[in-house]
């Protein structure tokens, strides 16, 4: 096998300057959980799982936060392994091979961009409570523009931020969580035991399918914990305290979203009108404490997504920054994108790439943006999971720090999971089906792009901290 690392094209192309190394793990815990926003959680995702499950939500929580667990496991391990700002496609490419690590590549590339805008179109949405007729996507281009420019700065100080926006998010869950906890209208006994959904205006029994159905949707609303691997290289001893972020993150967020979706399914006084609704948490802050509490909440939430959007941001800027120094596109564009600010250490250039695509993004179809992302995620996971086994077993993350307990449980059920999620996209000829090709296409058209361009002329190096390469030999594919 030939050595790409040794070709002239990668010979010449000079070591991008590190990442400064400015977070502490509880500043990286802070950014992480700012992008899973739980709060966006709560208010956006969690009613869709309780319209399919209706109370039997609570349990549909719970076993995403099982799979949570095992996922939190794979990540963990491998990011101690390969704490890289280049994230999941680093670590596919060290353990499964540069191919595979291109196609996940890919789908990152394209995901994460329309990630920021389908968030960033929820602050229009809740900022309508307050000033009606507000324009969605122009408020969501403006949101972006500025978080954009606040994350060119050090990334202390967008820690700093993220945390303080973090606070007011959690303060808002706390308020909902206390008016359903104080003043329930249903027995917990009655949640766990006897769960119930409502079919044509008839309550009846929550079945098992509907609510595992539910689950796949759960699953992804606690999603973002991995997050924490792309400020690898700006924390100190990386190698373990990245694990430590990753694994924090997912239980805060299963604390902070499953005791709120819990207060609201039994302090609800009619689980009928509830369920019916299309702002289910704003009828039930508004019939429990009034328009003025729901109002505050609402702006509350807003800032929310304003700080998930700048912590989204951070991420996907440092994922860009990592494939401009693994030149992974030519010479001048890949250059541009690995260049870091000599003052506040960041990778200027690939953040304002980032935020600039992001911001046209906003002028999308919201519904076209969830239909192209609707299925990357599950093929990331599925990724990782044959990742950490393929490391297990060749010795690419035998260095790890972290190594996850009663290995290989965790990857092998978390693939049953997917599997699953995947099957039931299938069922769906419309959505589901259509998110399933646009993510084949995608994956073929990443394939192509290294196949055709970079395998050809062996340019695409993984690179790792100050330029040095860290490549480890293809385990699945000769060249």
């Amino acid at each position: 096998m030939s050595d790409p690392s040794s070709s002239p094209s990668t010979a010449s192309t000079p070591s991008a300057p590190p990442l400064r190394r400015g977070l502490k793990v509880l500043g990286t815990l802070l950014i992480t959980l700012s992008a899973i926003t739980p709060a966006s959680s709560v208010f956006i995702i969690a009613p869709g799982v309780v319209r399919q499950a209706g109370s039997g939500a609570f349990w549909s929580f719970v076993i995403a936060a099982v799979v949570g667990v095992f996922m939190a496991f794979v990540y963990a391990e491998l990011a101690s392994a390969y704490p890289l700002s280049g994230g999941e496609y680093a670590i596919v490419g060290r353990t499964l091979g540069r191919l595979p690590g291109f196609v996940i590549l890919g789908l990152l590339v394209i995901t994460q961009l329309l990630i920021i805008a389908v968030i960033a179109l929820g602050v229009g949405t809740y900022l309508a409570v307050l000033i009606p007729g507000v324009p969605g996507p122009v408020v969501a281009a403006v949101t972006t523009a500025a978080a954009t420019v606040l994350a060119v700065f050090d990334i202390k100080l967008n820690a700093w931020i993220t945390g303080i926006f973090l606070a007011i998010e959690m303060i808002a869950l706390v308020v909902v969580s206390a008016l359903g906890l104080l003043d329930p209208a249903r027995s917990l006994g009655e949640l766990l035991t006897a769960p119930v959904t409502v079919a044509d205006g008839v309550v009846a029994p929550a079945s098992a399918g509907l609510i595992v159905g539910a689950a796949a949707v759960a699953i992804f609303a606690y999603n973002g914990y991995g997050s924490a691997v792309y400020f690898g290289e700006e924390t100190t001893d990386a190698q373990r305290g990245i694990a430590r972020a990753i694994l924090w993150a997912l239980a805060i967020t299963v604390v902070a979203e499953l005791v709120p979706i819990t207060a609201v399914l039994l302090g609800a006084p009619s689980l009928t009108e509830l369920f019916a609704s299309g702002n289910m948490m704003g009828l039930f802050v508004a019939t429990k404490a009034g328009a003025t509490v729901n109002s505050v909440i609402s702006l509350a939430i807003a800032l929310a997504i304003v700080n998930a959007v700048l912590a989204i941001i951070l991420i996907s800027a440092r994922m860009v920054f990592s494939t401009g120094r693994d030149t992974a596109w030519p010479g001048a564009v890949s250059r541009g994108l690995a260049a870091i600010h000599p003052r506040t250490g960041t990778p200027w250039i690939a953040t304002l790439v980032t935020g600039g695509f992001a911001t046209v993004l906003c002028f999308a179809d919201e519904e076209l943006l969830l239909v192209v992302t609707g299925t990357s995620l599950v093929a990331v996971y599925a990724a990782l999971c044959l990742a950490v086994l393929a490391g297990r077993r060749n010795g690419t993350t035998a260095h790890a720090a972290y190594r996850m307990p009663w290995f290989p449980v965790a990857p092998v059920l978390a693939l049953a999971a997917l599997a699953y999620v995947i099957w039931q996209n299938a069922m769906d000829p419309v959505v589901g089906r259509t998110s399933l090709l646009i993510t084949l296409g995608v994956c073929a058209a990443a394939a192509l792009y290294y196949l055709l361009v970079l395998r050809g002329r062996g340019q695409w190096v993984l690179r790792g901290p100050a330029g040095e390469e860290t490549d480890t030999p293809e385990p699945l594919e000769s060249v």
